[in-house]
């Protein structure tokens, strides 16, 4: 058991190393527990770190119980085994350790890729934009003069529209003007006719009047 976990141990310290140094080894590394992270890898690993766990808490809990005995009633075989589980606790708690240090630094390696190749996509996408910047620098001085002459015509247009207007509403007051002239006129007009309508029955009885005159004159 103890060359198990001190194997496992150098296998784990030799994983951390090749993590913190970029070679090609690290890329196969990080690739390689990529897969054993899919599918049942994850529980397996939580299984043997959970088995191992309780083994170092068995062994633990033997250490304190042949600690809690007296001194004088140790003998050489208490004394060996009392070493023992000390090494073996020892290893083991390095080894879940380890686990947990490889663990993260897969993942924060694996964060720091994507992080990296996020940066690189941003930057590319950047690039046509401060390319665009350029080009478009002229289009923009082209448009600006374009509403400056729009703005410019617009002004012009409602001082048109003011003016005519004005003239509307004058116009409008000139029409108001003739209407009460003719309006005035139409009732002299009928004043006329009506005058006119009695001068004309006055001259009928006059003409009659002479008639009968020249009648009885000749009678």
């Amino acid at each position: 058991m103890i060359q198990l976990f001190f194997s496992a141990i150098f296998c784990e310290m030799a994983v951390i190393l090749i993590f913190l140094f970029k070679t090609p080894l690290r890329k196969l590394v990080i690739l390689s527990l990529d897969r054993v992270k899919r599918g049942t890898g994850p529980l397996v690993v939580k299984t043997v770190a959970g088995v191992v766990f309780v083994m170092m808490c068995v062994t633990v809990y033997s250490i304190t119980d042949i600690n809690s005995r007296p001194i004088e009633s140790l003998n050489p075989t208490d004394q060996v085994l009392l070493a023992r589980h000390m090494l073996d606790a020892s290893l083991m708690g390095f080894f879940i350790f380890l686990l947990l240090m490889i663990d993260r630094l897969h993942h924060y390696i694996r964060e720091l890729r994507l992080l990296r190749k996020a940066m690189e996509a941003a930057k590319k996408h950047s690039r046509p934009v401060e390319d665009g910047k350029n080009g478009t620098s002229e289009e923009l001085k082209v448009m600006s003069e374009e509403i400056s002459r729009l703005k410019t015509k617009i002004k012009q247009l409602e001082s048109d529209c003011e003016t005519k207007e004005k003239e509307k509403k004058a116009a409008e007051a000139n029409v108001e003007a003739l209407k009460r002239q003719s309006e005035g006129m139409l009732m002299k007009y009928d004043q006329l006719m009506g005058d006119n309508e009695n001068l004309r029955s006055q001259v009928q009885l006059m003409e009659q009047n002479l008639a009968y005159s020249d009648m009885k004159k000749s009678a």
